[in-house]
């Protein structure tokens, strides 16, 4: 069994590798510190091809599959960490659920803009009450004439400060089966979006309020009965989450080599010292180990159409695991070094962090995991009272 990535996907790996280490390395530093979005990356990546590769070319995508958008990720972050956070939005989460669901008009209204790195698409899921229980969502779609009224907040959204479209899960009845989701512009009457907050990791983040938010008809993506197809397509997200995992632990963790070969105490280099190289030996052993867990997850997505829930889980689960640990351990070995913003390790560190959170959290995908391993769902909830 060869592991190794085909030899189209290996070349392509290089060529993105070297436009990344040419263009986007020398102002890495910058781009890491700055809320803002990087909208001209967006439009060099869309220059090299790197948006819609999950896309079908009939819709206006690549159509290179989950597997090269992975590469793509890894490669792009190899010379700088932010500017994989633009392929991320180009080609997964909600950007790959709209294309999957859209209708033909829908798709010429949005997908060029967003291919060509000029518009970005947000994703209003989480609210107040419903975070990982987001079948508990309240945000209502009423219908209204032609359309319907949405009425409901928004939290933790994913570019909402600086999103042009939102793709919003919304309610149309009661239960799983009333759950499907609407598109809503961002200059839509009705809708009111917050001051921007900021995570631990440097992300921005608006609230989304909407009050009597009128949405036509044709801006519905699915409407009762979607929730399952969505958070089917919701599974192929976590391979993004779990690409930047891995890229970003292993940047930290390359940094931190090349740092302890460099620097001496006690008269010899850091890493002759056994306490640190069994620190690093560990973390490289679970990077490959999360790294062929994310390639049997997209190979098995672009060979059936969408890779299993726990295939997913288990990627996942590794990878973040796997990303934060090295990131953590880079961090240590450098000491002032890597916690200081004079040096990208500690950025990495904190991305890593939140994406054990994001996207699933490590305990849900345990969840999932256990499920299969179990062979029956587990009900998280309390009894009724």
């Amino acid at each position: 069994m060869d592991f190794s990535l085909p030899p189209e996907v290996d070349e392509f790996r290089r060529s993105v590798e070297a436009f990344s280490l040419e263009r986007l390395a020398p102002q890495a530093r910058e781009r890491a510190h700055s809320a803002d979005y990087p909208w001209d990356v967006a439009r060099a990546m869309a220059a090299q091809g790197l948006l819609g590769l999950t896309i079908p070319e009939d819709k206006g995508g690549q159509g290179a599959g989950l597997l090269a958008a992975v590469t793509a990720i890894q490669a792009v972050a190899k010379g700088c960490p932010r500017s994989a956070d633009v392929v991320q939005a180009g080609n997964f989460g909600p950007i790959r659920t709209f294309a999957e669901y859209a209708t033909p008009a829908q798709c010429e209204r949005y997908l060029p803009g967003l291919l060509a790195g000029e518009t970005l698409i947000g994703l209003g899921m989480t609210e107040p009450e419903a975070g990982s229980a987001v079948t508990d969502l309240t945000t209502s779609a009423v219908p209204k004439g032609d359309g319907y009224l949405v009425n409901g907040t928004k939290i933790f959204s994913t570019h909402s400060a600086e999103a042009t479209v939102f793709l919003v899960y919304v309610r149309f009845g009661p239960g799983v089966g009333g759950i499907g989701s609407v598109l809503v512009d961002r200059d839509s009457e009705g809708l009111t979006i917050g001051e921007p907050s900021t995570f631990m990791n440097g992300e921005r983040w608006c609230q989304l309020y909407f009050d009597d938010c009128y949405v036509p008809a044709d801006q519905v993506l699915l409407g009762e009965g979607g929730f399952k197809r969505q958070i089917s397509g919701f599974n192929v997200e976590r391979l993004g989450n779990a690409s930047r995992s891995i890229a970003l632990g292993r940047y930290a963790f390359d940094q931190a080599t090349g740092h302890l070969t460099t620097r001496h105490q006690f008269g010899r280099p850091l890493a002759e010292f056994q306490g640190l190289q069994w620190m690093f030996a560990e973390a490289a052993v679970k990077l490959e180990s999360a790294q062929m867990l994310l390639h049997r997850a997209a190979v098995a997505g672009d060979r059936d159409g969408i890779p299993s829930a726990f295939d997913t889980a288990v990627a996942k689960f590794a990878a973040n695991q796997a990303g934060y640990g090295a990131a953590d351990v880079a961090m240590q070995a450098m000491g002032a070094t890597g916690f200081s913003t004079e040096s990208l390790v500690e950025y990495c560190f904190r991305r890593t962090r939140g994406w054990m959170i994001a996207g699933g959290s490590t305990e849900v995908l345990k969840n999932r995991i256990a499920e299969h391993v179990f062979g029956r769902r587990f009900s998280q909830r309390g009894a009724a009272s």
